[in-house]
């Protein structure tokens, strides 16, 4: 109910007339049933103009951060998240992680659209980055398809470290599903996890015109975190 009201009635309106985003492919979204979008990750406003343009109720895995903040702010961060259907995503790995793929599987099989950014953060240049397993490991388990979307021009709008955006137009580019049925019953082989995942980033590729870089994302911002700080020094 939140959801939907602030989806057509406050944010929806504001979206599509200070952004006017476009769209190309949204019939490749089906109209009910599990199913994954796939989506490269360039700026925390993604999570807005995606579910903006689909129809359907948009439940995004939201990193763990925005559930667990501290004093009047964090809470209410907190609030918003789970009155939007956002799932806590634990990014630490091991049960932890486990756990929280566990609630989108179970999302997908009750038949809820799943966003997920296969990166695991934002791109911290620009290009594409390599895919972690866990898009893979829920498409398996569900058995469901795998819709890759390109986000163009969001970056401009909210770069990293800006909190006031940007106004200009952004788009999306969604693509025809991706059907791994073929690997029915090998969700937990870690080649099949590997091979999907790569499909499913080809994919992606395609459409947002990036350029692929074979390093995770979270990776090459820790690289770049080190070096920002080392010019500081030299300063």
């Amino acid at each position: 109910m939140f959801y939907q009201f602030m989806k057509r009635f406050i944010v929806g309106p504001m979206v599509n007339v200070l952004f006017r985003p476009w769209v190309k492919g949204i019939e490749n979204i089906p109209s009910s049933g599990g199913a994954i979008l796939a989506s490269n990750h360039l700026s925390v406003s993604d999570s807005i103009f995606l579910p903006v343009a689909v129809d359907r109720t948009v439940i995004f895995l939201a990193k763990m951060d925005y559930f667990t903040g501290k004093g009047p702010k964090g809470r209410l961060t907190a609030w918003f998240f789970r009155m939007i259907n956002q799932i806590p995503m634990d990014r630490s790995g091991g049960a932890a992680s486990a756990n929280s793929l566990g609630a989108g599987a179970q999302a997908l099989v009750d038949g809820s659209l799943l966003g997920i950014y296969p990166e695991g953060t934002r791109s911290p240049d620009g290009r594409l980055h390599r895919g972690k397993l866990g898009v893979a490991k829920l498409a398996l388990q569900a058995g469901v398809p795998v819709i890759p979307v390109a986000m163009i021009g969001t970056d401009k709008v909210q770069p990293i470290g800006k909190r006031m955006p940007n106004i200009r137009r952004v788009g999306m580019i969604i693509g025809e599903p991706l059907d791994f049925s073929r690997y029915a019953g090998m969700s937990e082989d870690r080649f099949v996890q590997r091979s999907v995942t790569d499909e499913i980033m080809y994919a992606i590729m395609r459409l947002s015109g990036q350029e692929y870089v074979d390093t995770y994302a979270a990776t090459v911002k820790a690289k770049l975190d080190a070096q920002r700080r080392e010019a500081g020094k030299k300063k």
